[in-house]
Parts: C-alpha cells; structure tokens; sequence
C-alpha cells in the first residue's frame, strides 16, 4: 500500500508517488486529499482513499491553507493493515499509523518544510501568516516527530535531504534518488507564440523556489526569453517572460522540454526532477549549486551551475551559458536515474528490511 500527503498538484513528488504505487503494483493509495483535476492522470488506476475532513478539501488544492488540518486528518486515517506500507512523505503521510507486524518505510522528499526551513517556506507570506504558523509549529513539531518515530525504516531522494533527516530527527536515511518517470517517447504538442531559442523554467510560484528571481533577472534581458511552467499569466510580467499556467498538458511540456535551451531554476529543492527531465531530452540545466541539484546535476556534462543567488549573478550565467552540448552524454546521465533502476533499488529495501 502506498499513502501520499495530498494528491492536488502536478509536481516531483506526486510523480514519484505514483511511480512508486505502479513498481510495487499496490491497489491503493491513501492520500489527504484528492483532487484528480490537477493531478497527474495516472492516480485513477488505483483506489484513492481520502480524509474524511470536509474542510480540507475546501482549499482549492493550496494545502497551505490547511496546515493546522493536516496532522489530525492523518491521525485519525484507519491502522493500515498490509504487509508494506511505504509513505511517500513532506510532513503528513509518515503520520499514517500502521499495524505492527506492516512494515512502514518512509520516502521522504523532505522534512516538514514549514517547520525546519521557514525561512524558505515563509518567503511569499504576509507577517500575519508567517505569526499563524510560528505560533502553530510547536505543536505540530512534536505531532512530527512522534510520526518520524513510527517508521521501520527511512529513505531520503538525495544527500542533503538525508542530511536533514538526520539533523532533524536523529535518523539515519539511505538515500534513493527519485525516478524520472516522465515518457519522452510520448506525443508533443507545439507550444504556439513561443520564439525558436528560450530558457525554461518549470516551477510553481512559491518563495523558495526563486521565481521571482528569474523573473527579475529576465527583465533585464530583453534579448533572452523565458518560459514558466507553474505561474499564470499576468500583464505584470516582462514581455520576454512567458507564464503558461499551472496545468499545461504533457504533450506540451515534453515539446518544451524538447526544444528549450536549457532547463533553469534557482530552488532550494530537495532533489528537482526537472533539470534531468529535460536532459532525458539531450537538453542540458543551468541551476543554483544547491540542495538536490547537487546530486541530478554532472557539471559541464548535463549542466552548469549558478554560485551567485543574485539578479546579476543569474545574467551572468545566463550570458556566458555555453551554445553547444553534447545531446548524448546529457541523456547518458538522465539514466542515472530510470525507473527501473529506482524500482530495483526500492524492492531491495523492502525484502532486506522484512528479513530483519
């Protein structure tokens, strides 16, 4: 059985929750909530089961919103009684209580951000938001650790999560890089108004996911285009930055992906899976020399480095970002990271755990 925070976006994490469901051919997934319009289209070949609360699923699919909600939902989810039960965790699923004799393992895409890098989650929040989850996280940081506490055993997508894992909880993780599951075979769809050579960024519109930096380093690039994945359109923006909205069909990502100059981003991720979606494609990522891009990222193989978290810093990247790549070795170093390889490397876990 596989148990995912919440099922209302299109993101890495839920990717790699439905990539996980289909390796260990589970029936069912329990989630928080479900909504299966902004979600990826796979989910519907398996059982959802959802939280009962009617107030969760009045958010719209912000669950920032429902925060406070969150802990109690998971608490009061029936015992999973199964012989594996494997959450694919930010903060909630880990809460999920299972029977003693179920083997619960945590894929953990990172600790509860809200509560251990705040400074990043709280970025793009009002001062009265940022005073609600201050006064909130003692509490939720202890319902967060007893939850920790209940795991057989961790896994984390990258070192530095793993890291955090540890500072965290006093857990040792073993780290399993997450799968890149997207299928590039798959049909594409031409992106209409966008011009021959640009940059991509596929992020949604969140503080720690620097953005907004690119945005403000773009602006002073009128040569050079930007195109956003994850951010709705807006006249705020230049006239080189293209926002394409959060729910952009496959067939049109992949055509980005396929077409782009390289895939961008300035996140603090915990792993990113778009810069190797887009050097599944021959097509290399210029990203901050941070987090999990450190692991997915071969420099001057798939990609380059931004040391410089700054507006100048992106333009000077942007600027000297080399022309020619070799197509072949980005997409040798995407393998890295198959789902077959993912899929193994998972199963071994779960029959070495069982034989503890």
């Amino acid at each position: 059985m596989v148990a995912h925070d919440y099922l209302t976006q299109r993101g890495g994490a839920e990717r790699v929750a439905l990539e996980i469901a289909r390796r260990l051919d589970a029936r069912e997934i329990i989630t928080s909530v479900f909504d299966p319009a902004n979600t990826f289209q796979g989910f519907d070949e398996f059982t959802i089961t959802e939280s009962t609360s009617r107030l969760l699923h009045s958010f719209g699919g912000d669950m920032r919103w429902g925060l406070p909600l969150l802990a109690p939902a998971w608490s009061r989810m029936p015992v999973v009684d199964a012989d594996v039960l494997v959450c694919s965790s930010s903060g909630w699923a880990h809460g999920l209580r299972a029977h003693p004799d179920t083997l619960k393992v945590v894929y953990c895409h990172n600790p509860a951000r809200w509560l251990y890098q705040r400074e990043d989650y709280v970025k793009d929040q009002s001062k009265p938001v940022r005073a609600a989850l201050g006064a909130l996280a003692p509490r939720l940081r202890g319902w967060d650790q007893r939850a920790a506490r209940t795991a057989d055993f961790y896994l984390a997508n990258s070192v530095s999560v793993a890291e955090r894992v540890k500072k965290v909880y006093g857990i040792r993780a073993e780290v399993l890089h997450p799968p890149m599951s997207m299928d590039i075979a798959g049909p594409r769809s031409e992106v209409a108004d966008v011009p021959d050579e640009f940059f991509l960024s596929v992020s949604r519109a969140r503080g720690y996911k620097g953005t907004a930096l690119l945005i403000d380093a773009f602006a002073r690039m009128p040569e050079q285009t930007l195109v956003i994945v994850g951010v709705d359109p807006s006249p705020s923006l230049p006239t080189n930055v293209i926002a394409l909205g959060t729910n952009l069909p496959e067939p049109k990502l992949r055509w980005l992906y396929a077409h782009t100059r390289a895939l961008m981003s300035m996140s603090h991720e915990d792993f990113g899976l778009t810069p190797v979606e887009a050097n599944a494609f021959g097509n290399p990522a210029l990203v901050l020399r941070a987090g999990g891009f450190l692991d997915s990222t071969i420099e001057g193989v798939s990609g380059l480095f931004i040391d410089d978290e700054t507006v100048d810093g992106v333009i000077r990247s942007v600027r000297s970002f080399p022309s020619e790549w070799d197509a072949d070795a980005i997409r040798a170093s995407a393998e890295r990271f198959s789902p077959a390889s993912f899929a193994q490397n998972l199963r071994a876990v779960i029959a070495g755990s069982l034989t503890l």
